[in-house]
């Protein structure tokens, strides 16, 4: 584990006590002697001049705390991943599966964390996409979905060169296990513990009720072709990133040599946030 001389925050600014939360933080590393880099959303909740663009914080850390939920996280996620800088997730709301730390656990997680607890960092496996000569990089999944006014759209998919099926849906889910409880999840895909090297592909609504979930090996190549004309087809990127699709543009979807460091409360396992976030009994 990497000596941590400078920590990043990266905030939901309108989260519930996210500038108490700040500040208790800041004096915990400061304390320790460890520089706080803030960006530009929590410096101007403290006040503070001197900010940093969230994009840049992973190129100037070795530790990044996140204060909101799954979406503030998902939006540094990718960058951190592709810089080996790990994150600790707080959630100021209800429990996240990935803001999985909650507030009054944080400071016994960083004391166990720079204590050199390397148990509670989970090594979170990354989805690689390569669209119109651009390489993108995701924790969570890849949506192909149609528009809000649009008709099923068709596509032709490959797997390891083998032409499988050219269904017609309302979209497509392409997931990781760590996303296997998002979306992908809503659309009847498997629980997948985040260890299992798998990639999940779930159709959203198929009109071939037969086009099933299905998971497959992290060393798949997955290939999409977009088959539909004249209508709208979106790609959505964890949820944060995303474009307008065009007719014959090709996807191709491979496991990322890059993953995420993803820091958990000491306190719980992947099962007890199952039964708190699925209320399980």
């Amino acid at each position: 584990m990497r000596k941590i001389k400078r920590v990043g925050f990266v905030i939901k600014p309108h989260a519930p006590d996210v500038k108490k939360a700040l500040e208790e933080l800041i004096r915990y590393f400061s304390q320790k002697g460890i520089e706080c880099v803030l960006e530009e959303a929590a410096a101007k909740k403290l006040g503070r001049a001197g900010t940093i663009a969230r994009e840049d914080i992973p190129l100037k850390v070795d530790l990044v705390v996140v204060l909101g939920g799954d979406g503030t996280l998902l939006s540094i996620a990718h960058l951190a991943a592709q810089k080996k800088v790990p994150v600790m997730g707080v959630n100021l709301g209800s429990l996240g599966f990935l803001t999985e730390v909650p507030q009054r656990e944080s400071v016994l997680t960083l004391d166990a964390y720079l204590a050199g607890n390397n148990k509670i960092v989970s090594h979170r496996q990354m989805l690689e996409v390569l669209t119109r000569g651009k390489t993108f990089y995701c924790l969570n999944d890849i949506v192909i979905n149609k528009g809000a006014l649009a008709r099923m759209i068709q596509y032709a998919m490959w797997i390891d060169n083998k032409e499988i099926s050219t269904p017609r849906s309302d979209g497509l889910i392409i997931s990781t296990p760590t996303g296997s409880t998002a979306y992908s999840l809503s659309a009847g895909g498997p629980i997948i513990q985040p260890q299992i090297p798998a990639i999940i592909i779930a159709p959203i609504c198929p009109h071939t009720l037969s086009f099933r979930p299905m998971v497959v090996s992290l060393e798949s190549r997955i290939k999409f072709k977009i088959l539909t004309s004249g209508e709208n087809a979106y790609l959505t990127l964890d949820g944060q990133r995303g474009n307008l699709m065009e007719e014959n543009e090709i996807l191709e979807i491979k496991n990322s040599a890059c993953a995420l460091m993803l820091i958990s409360s000491p306190k719980r396992n992947y099962f007890d946030l199952l039964q708190e976030k699925l209320g399980w009994g």
